[in-house]
């Protein structure tokens, strides 16, 4: 990448009766720490290798639900909606942008569909498919407000970036990662054990967070910075 030249950020959207749609929260997120974002389609996915030589990190979105085919279950009783044609697009772009070793960052949904797209599971709902006491990962509360906490893991890109063992997120999910694929670590869990975070053993800046850091920035919260800083970071190398 030339000298001052912004990365291109690939922006995953959603799919709703042929409406692509898209909150400018992450539009906004990467256009504040020099990024240039790019809204990508749900495209043909055996073309996912032609956007990814296009752009230099790829920001996997928060959304809807997966399909449980992808990990071999059937629809549980509290599955919400999904988008075939979403899946399909985001795990063969995830597949790409890993081969290629370019960063990717996985919100919410995208850090479940980055876990899927490599062999990892997950919950179709927390609340039904665990026995554990859980915290409210459904918060009703602005979606700038940060209501529980995560544990980060320490030797974890997480923790170099946000210099803290303990700090508080906001949540917006039913669903959450249970069984991490083989490439990848836990990096953070909520204090009832459900993972909020992971990142990859194998590549400079693959990480996926169950939080939106996008709207906790309308809140100048500080390691969401952070971390959104280091994603464009490497995107830059």
């Amino acid at each position: 990448m030339g000298f001052n030249v912004k990365p291109v950020i690939g922006i995953s959207s959603s799919l709703n009766e042929q409406l692509l749609t898209l909150p400018t929260d992450n539009i906004h997120a990467i256009s504040k720490y020099g990024g240039l974002p790019i809204v990508l389609p749900n495209y043909k996915e055996t073309e996912a290798d032609l956007i990814v030589e296009m752009i230099d990190g790829l920001l996997l979105t928060g959304g809807g639900d997966i399909d449980p085919i992808l990990f071999g279950e059937e629809p549980h009783q509290k599955l919400g909606s999904i988008t075939p044609e979403r899946d399909a697009f985001e795990v063969a772009i995830v597949k790409e942008m890993l081969l290629q070793n370019k960063p990717v960052f996985g919100i919410c949904r995208g850090a479940q569909i980055l876990n899927i797209a490599v062999g990892g599971d997950m919950f179709q709902d927390i609340y039904t498919q665990t026995e554990e006491n859980l915290l409210q990962h459904q918060q009703h509360a602005p979606r700038w407000h940060a209501s529980h906490f995560v544990h980060v893991e320490e030797n974890t890109l997480l923790k170099s970036i946000a210099q803290k063992g303990k700090f508080k997120v906001n949540s917006f999910h039913h669903q959450a990662n249970r069984k991490i694929a083989g490439e990848f670590v836990v990096s953070a869990v909520a204090s009832d054990g459900v993972i909020e975070a992971f990142e990859s053993k194998n590549h400079h800046f693959v990480m996926g967070v169950q939080w939106h850091p996008e709207c906790l920035l309308l809140n100048n919260d500080e390691i969401s910075a952070e971390i959104m800083k280091a994603f464009i970071n490497a995107c830059k190398k």
